[in-house]
């Protein structure tokens, strides 16, 4: 009588152990190729060049890739760490950034030569949306440096911010020693700008800025943007940079309607020593974005309700998941596409009806997705039956 006391306690244990996580598993094919070789982009004769296209990769290079300065390039990575630490959405003027002395003297060293904003005085408050214009546009040196000390009371230890952020980013060829760029010894490679120009663009709040032609700074005076590219071909930023040894750099992105999708191409290219450089750069900058606009194409690849995947109850069970919609992917020719099947954030129950959204299909280069679409539940989900429970092992 005790045996079987004990094997019916050991059944209901086993019954009533709670169930694991419901998982999603891809079954189609992990990866979708265009036919055809690689496309060849018209670069320049010198310096070095990276084109990608957010979320799905590198598209084309040239030249080698050795880190080389690339004067106010290095802005962009200010305005990444400081919209890391004080994160602003698009419309909002953000934080309250009060100019101190030495920003209103540094101000002055455009006499000199140096981009600045020279307008500013000392307790003058700009906001942080104004501050990151007068960075990005005008490409102010003393708000480069203002920025820092705000952000970590020394230009030191914002440069160490910068350079931790640039390996987070995998960013292995770069060393930043100011935040404004002007020091020779901040250098950098074409890919490596590219990595964080694919970062930028994911923030409405400051491509919303580099997009703009001009700025207008709180005293009325306007600034024009040294990015010649915007606001023609979609472009929307991101950075120019020059100095004597580095010559004309630039780091830019537009985006592309191709079919139904829109996706971004992102592209650096740097050492340009044709004078004036900050016309070189932005014109060979230029032939080589809109010949890589014109090489995305789009392609149908499933239909609505396209079986991709499955529900996995973890004891045996599984419920297949298709494509909510049609599907089609923007790319070019000789891309290899990854294909990835997640949760996308959110928690899959034991039970849900058939046409339940319980994912999203990503395509991209396996680091991030340009196309992202919905994934349903083909038929109900049910919770595993007891003879699973029973039978289950571990």
């Amino acid at each position: 009588m005790s045996a079987l006391l004990l094997l019916l306690v050991a059944l209901a244990v086993q019954v009533l152990r709670p169930l694991p996580a419901p998982t999603l598993s891809l079954s189609a094919d992990a990866t979708y190729t265009f036919e055809g070789g690689a496309p060849s982009l018209p670069w320049p004769a010198e310096g070095q060049g990276w084109m990608d296209v957010a979320g799905l990769g590198a598209m084309d290079r040239f030249g080698e890739q050795n880190p080389v300065p690339i004067g106010s390039v290095a802005k962009a990575m200010t305005a990444y760490v400081i919209l890391r630490e004080h994160p602003l959405q698009p419309g909002e003027d953000g934080p309250s950034v009060t100019v101190d002395a030495k920003a209103e003297k540094e101000g002055g060293y455009d006499a000199a030569g140096e981009s600045t904003l020279n307008t500013v005085k000392e307790n003058d408050r700009l906001s942080l949306k104004d501050a990151l214009s007068a960075l990005m546009i005008p490409s102010a040196n003393n708000i480069a440096r203002l920025l820092a000390r705000w952000d970590s009371e020394s230009e030191e230890a914002f440069a160490a911010k910068m350079n931790a952020a640039a390996k987070k980013l995998g960013m292995n060829h770069t060393t930043y020693t100011d935040p404004s760029g002007l020091k020779e010894t901040t250098v950098s490679t074409a890919e490596d700008q590219v990595k964080l120009g694919d970062e930028l663009v994911k923030i409405k709040a400051l491509t919303d800025i580099t997009k703009l032609p001009q700025w207008k700074d709180p005293s009325g005076k306007t600034w024009r943007n040294f990015n010649g590219l915007v606001p023609f071909d979609n472009a929307i930023g991101i950075k120019t940079g020059s100095t004597t040894k580095a010559g004309g750099n630039l780091l830019f992105a537009a985006t592309r309607k191709t079919g139904e999708r829109t996706v971004t191409v992102v592209g650096a290219v740097l050492g340009q020593h044709k004078a004036p450089v900050i016309d070189t750069v932005n014109a060979v900058s230029k032939t080589a974005m809109v010949a890589a606009q014109k090489a995305l194409q789009e392609r149908p690849m499933m239909d609505k309700g396209t079986v991709v995947g499955h529900v996995d109850d973890g004891l045996g069970g599984r419920t297949p998941v298709v494509t909510s919609e049609p599907v089609s992917v923007v790319g070019w020719t000789g891309l290899t596409a990854k294909l990835k099947l997640g949760d996308g954030g959110t928690t899959i129950s034991h039970t849900a009806a058939a046409g339940k959204k319980v994912g999203v299909l990503s395509i991209g280069d396996g680091t991030g997705s340009a196309i992202e679409v919905p994934v349903e539940l083909q038929r109900d989900l049910k919770e595993p039956g007891t003879g699973a429970r029973l039978t289950r092992l571990g």
